[in-house]
């Protein structure tokens, strides 16, 4: 690995045979014989390297990937070509994998990666800084970061131009946890009483740093949750909220960005911080909804709507939590049994809306009974958690009646243990059994 990180043509021993490789790689062929053959060489070679790698033989694949660099710079010594992408990809893959590769050797292969590669010279930054961050070594990342921030070459400078703001955007969320560790130091102090003007300089450099370096990538569209909310955070900590809540607004509703839940939860979560009104919590969770309706907040959405006075949001609440539990995710939480239970109870006591309840069953009367209310589940359930099992047989007995199988066995578990609330919750069923003839349509 030494030789081939330092100088991959000298890693190759004489006498070393690379296994399976075919015949031609070691006999001597004609210039115009080579020139056919060569392409096809070049794609076996690869594939062994491939395979090796899959294989996760990170010193075969070494050996072979050490051959092709090798037969490259034989081939083409008199125009020469700077590794490929594959090279450098296929090699940073085995140097991070491999037994007896060191940060040492690393950093010198990728330091060969930048010289010979301008074209990509900052995605392999890129993958250096995040390396030295994967073993620890920040400083190191951040100073990586700063040295690709201040290259330039011409026309490859305007051409990775994107790169260049991804460069500096971490850079900047390197700076934002400097800001951040200097923000928790000042807290403490204050805490003890005491005060200390070279930290809050120090973080307030940190800020303004961080700032510079978020703030450019998050208007191009695109995925960027962490520079977003390292940002956001910022705002927030020096009471800027307009600026904030314009950028997480931008985030989540700018069509030129791709659709993304943690967008809509990111805008929720600062409009619940900063108070503001349940219509606008609604709206955004709403939309969140018709994104990713198994969402964990839909539970928070469906009790806002449930406490609603208005007839339209109370349906929809009803349509939101049947829409959660509709996913395998949900199959087992219990504050989402208990939002449904309790809503279809209050319209079974009232005996209003049970068209609701009809309309929401319809679609799923074929296959709920088996995904939540199998007599499996119900022993499963009532092993394991007996409030989920509560939850689950009242809305089991009100949608199948009182001879379904899962409700029949929790509560007949439930009064043999003689627990009270599954004595009240048989009698509730029975009671209310016409029910269920009309939500069936019987």
């Amino acid at each position: 690995m030494d030789g081939f990180v330092a100088d991959a043509g000298s890693a190759l021993l004489p006498s070393l045979h690379l296994p399976c490789l075919p015949q031609h790689f070691y006999r001597a062929a004609s210039s115009h014989e080579h020139k056919l053959s060569f392409k096809k060489s070049k794609e076996v070679c690869l594939s062994y390297v491939q395979d090796a790698i899959l294989q996760k033989q990170w010193r075969r694949a070494a050996e072979f990937l050490t051959f092709y660099i090798e037969s490259l710079e034989k081939d083409y010594s008199i125009e020469y070509m700077g590794p490929s992408e594959i090279t450098w990809r296929i090699g940073t893959e085995i140097l991070c994998n491999h037994s007896h590769s060191s940060i040492g050797e690393f950093n010198s292969f990728i330091e060969q990666m930048k010289t010979l590669g301008v074209k990509r010279y900052l995605k392999v930054c890129l993958e250096h800084a995040f390396h030295l961050l994967c073993n620890g070594l920040i400083d190191e990342a951040y100073q990586n970061l700063s040295l690709a921030e201040s290259w330039r070459f011409g026309e490859q400078t305007t051409a990775q131009d994107k790169d260049m703001k991804l460069v500096q955007a971490y850079r900047g969320l390197l700076d934002y946890y400097s800001w951040s560790k200097q923000k928790n130091i000042l807290l403490e102090y204050e805490q003890d009483g005491l005060e200390d003007s070279s930290v809050e300089r120090e973080m307030h450099s940190c800020f303004r740093k961080a700032a510079m370096g978020l703030k450019e990538i998050i208007k191009i569209p695109g995925v960027w949750d962490l520079f977003v909310k390292s940002y956001v955070d910022l705002l927030e900590f020096y009471g800027d909220h307009q600026e904030a809540r314009e950028v997480l607004s931008e985030y989540a509703y700018n069509s030129k960005f791709p659709a993304n839940p943690n967008a809509h939860v990111y805008f929720y979560q600062f409009l619940k911080r900063h108070g503001a009104s349940k219509k606008s919590l609604i709206s955004a969770l709403k939309i969140l909804h018709d994104i990713v309706p198994s969402h964990e907040l839909m539970i928070d959405f469906n009790i806002m709507l449930q406490k609603s006075k208005k007839r339209k949001k109370r349906r929809l609440g009803l349509e939101v939590i049947f829409a959660a539990l509709d996913y395998a995710g949900s199959k087992e939480n219990v504050k989402a049994w208990s939002c449904l239970a309790r809503q279809v109870k209050q319209i079974v006591i009232s005996e209003k809306h049970l068209d609701w309840i009809k309309e929401e069953w319809n679609s799923r009367k074929d296959w709920w009974p088996a995904f939540h209310f199998s007599r499996y589940l119900a022993k499963r359930n009532w092993q394991e958690n007996e409030s989920l099992t509560y939850e689950k047989a009242l809305v089991a007995g009100v949608l199948l009646g009182k001879d379904c199988k899962y409700f029949k066995y929790v509560s007949h578990q439930g009064c043999k243990a003689q627990v009270k609330r599954f004595r009240t919750l048989k009698k509730f069923v029975n009671r209310h059994s016409p029910v269920y003839l009309r939500i069936s349509g019987l």
